[in-house]
């Protein structure tokens, strides 16, 4: 069936598409008057974003400080050196005040890594999963949150953290079932410390030890980080052509924080960063292996889609390696009789991503 459509009147189209020309003009202003109009509005607009913004974030910019010369910081006993605490509606809060319902609940402990806070954990985009309260809620665990100096040594942290514990189980005994800890970047090698320091031969093992179920180690760079060794390399290089502007440079790189100069291999004692062969580009660093009868989970993020290329090796997330994230002391075939080590990948993850992924929640939901 063939439908034939009416001829076209010229007489409608022409008046249909013609405008009279005294409104052209006035149309043209007015498109005219709009564009100023949002011009002008832009630098306000813009502004506004920036306050708002900052006011959403502005609990970063104290531990930013610290992590880059908190170390400084606190020895000359500045106020703003951030002193490690839990924390619990955005300040520290004593041990003795946390306020602990008296029956027993496996307690899960959030450290946040490099100029992070416990914030981390807790806050952020409507539409992505927080996995302290998410957990809290979904998976009935108790979550507590610890905020650090980042720019301290990581030993001096990890020490810090086994003290801290050892408090909570003594004040918090009845309170605390299982213990798990949950660390991000540096917060993972903070935790890796305070074990080796919470179980060192000798002095007995700290209480909050005994009842350490499972560490989650989220994008942290257990072999270090190949950032930290290019700026050290590149400021030993610069101290070696020893004129004026390069000592200028390299003085000024050597600035940044212990925690900092920490993540070039992943230092976890005092006896490592205390070494006269500290400074070497192949320092010495001590093996801390894993805590027998504790289940390690090593997540790991990677920017790519294909694993196990050298690219993704040396870049893995975009700021740990995927072969320091996976870890020699993790990956070694003949770990010591007790190790629990479960090694998982996230393909085309990010290493902030990984604190707001939905696998990685679904990972910690199933497995805490």
């Amino acid at each position: 069936m063939t439908i034939e459509l009416p001829p076209e009147n010229p007489s409608l189209n022409s008046a249909a598409d013609s405008t009279p020309p005294q409104q052209q003009p006035s149309s043209r202003w007015q498109r005219a008057r709009t564009a100023m109009r949002r011009a002008a509005a832009l630098p306000g607009t813009g502004l506004d974003f920036l306050y708002r913004t900052g006011q959403a974030y502005r609990h970063f910019t104290l531990p930013v400080l610290n992590g880059a010369i908190g170390d400084q910081l606190a020895e000359r006993q500045d106020r703003r050196a951030i002193q490690l605490s839990f924390r619990q509606h955005g300040v520290d809060v004593a041990v003795a005040d946390l306020r602990l319902s008296g029956e027993s609940q496996k307690t899960v402990v959030f450290l946040h890594g490099l100029m992070g806070d416990e914030m981390i954990w807790q806050s952020g985009m409507p539409d992505t999963p927080r996995y302290g309260p998410l957990l809290q809620r979904e998976a009935g665990v108790r979550s507590l949150y610890v905020r650090y100096n980042s720019g301290l040594h990581i030993s001096k942290n990890g020490q810090l953290l086994n003290t801290l514990l050892s408090e909570l189980f003594e004040t918090h005994a009845e309170a605390i079932g299982e213990l798990v800890l949950v660390g991000h970047s540096m917060g993972g090698l903070v935790i890796r410390s305070a074990g080796y320091y919470g179980a060192r031969k000798g002095q007995g093992k700290a209480p909050w030890v005994t009842s350490l179920k499972s560490v989650f180690l989220l994008g942290v760079p257990n072999d270090g980080s190949f950032l930290e060794q290019n700026s050290h390399l590149t400021s030993v290089l610069l101290r070696k052509i020893n004129v004026a502007p390069t000592r200028f440079l390299s003085k000024a790189m050597d600035q940044r924080s212990n925690g900092i100069k920490d993540l070039r291999y992943a230092w976890l004692i005092d006896e490592d960063w205390q070494n006269p062969r500290a400074n070497d580009i192949f320092a010495p660093r001590t093996v801390v292996p894993p805590l027998p009868g504790v289940h390690y989970h090593v997540l790991v993020g990677s920017l790519l889609k294909t694993l196990g290329s050298a690219l993704d090796h040396y870049f893995g997330d975009g700021l740990v390696g995927g072969g320091s994230a996976i870890g020699r002391t993790f990956g070694d075939p003949a770990l010591p009789a007790g190790s629990m080590v479960t090694t998982t990948v996230f393909s085309q993850q990010s290493h902030i991503g990984l604190l707001s992924n939905p696998e990685v929640y679904q990972y910690l939901r199933e497995q805490v």
